[in-house]
């Protein structure tokens, strides 16, 4: 099955209201090699702790395998986890999830007793850790993405793609703001199918910032972004007014 085309006007005229959208497999991407990832828990060891050694209170997570705590937050996680962070979501100590993080690491790499090495990796991007494809497999996952997938991108797709084509490059928050919705899963939909990526990670922040692909264009029809249709001839003009809604009925 292929992508059904996009047309330039369609994406323009998305209103930006609320949807939902479903989430979609993690995107391939290149990343530092694996080694980065144990020198940099290494290094992390000797410095200072960040947070408190002990959690303060009894947690939904404590009686869970703590490997496995954090693999199944790091599987939902659309953006890189501090280790200060992830050690409050499992109320453990941050020197316990360190080494559950190195642990998983191995795991994952198949350098473990018993363990295979998988078709994904844990990786340090940001000042986190998040799970990606491993880039062996980029091939296979790019041609799922743009063969197997869903033709139909959803409204709630369609008017977050639009937000993104015309302010990019823009945050996730940025884009919730405008759309006044949670937008997570959508901006995994639209990265999955390789119409947006990742173009830069504020260094203050770490918030990322996405952008639209040469891949929209193709779909679009379009040789660059200037050629996308004004967005300002499809809004409203205010000749009406904008206080009819809050007329006392």
């Amino acid at each position: 099955m292929t992508t059904e085309p996009l047309s330039a006007e369609t994406l323009a005229a998305e209103p930006t209201v609320a949807g939902t959208s479903t989430a979609e497999p993690l995107a391939a991407e290149a990343q530092p090699a694996e080694s980065r990832a144990a020198e940099s828990l290494a290094a992390d060891a000797s410095g200072a702790e960040p947070a408190a050694d002990a959690p303060l209170a009894p947690h939904a997570a404590a009686d869970l395998p703590l490997e496995r705590a954090l693999e199944a937050i790091l599987i939902v996680a659309d953006e890189p986890q501090p280790l200060v962070d992830l050690a409050s979501a499992v109320g453990a100590p941050l020197r316990e999830v360190r080494q559950a993080i190195t642990n998983l690491v191995a795991d994952f790499d198949g350098l473990l007793d018993g363990s295979v090495r998988r078709g994904f990796e844990l990786r340090e991007v940001g000042g986190g850790w998040r799970i990606y494809v491993r880039t062996d497999y980029d091939e296979v996952v790019t041609d799922y993405v743009h063969t197997q997938n869903p033709a139909r991108l959803s409204p709630a797709a369609l008017e977050t793609l639009a937000v993104i084509a015309y302010k990019q490059p823009i945050t996730r928050g940025a884009v919730a703001a405008i759309r006044a919705v949670n937008v997570d899963s959508v901006v995994r939909t639209l990265a999955g199918r390789g119409l947006i990526t990742e173009v830069f990670t504020d260094s203050e922040t770490g918030a990322i910032h996405y952008g639209t692909t040469d891949l929209l264009l193709t779909q679009l029809g379009l040789n660059s972004l200037d050629e996308l249709p004004p967005i300002s001839p499809l809004l409203p003009d205010g000749a009406d007014g904008f206080d009819s809604d809050l007329r006392p009925a």
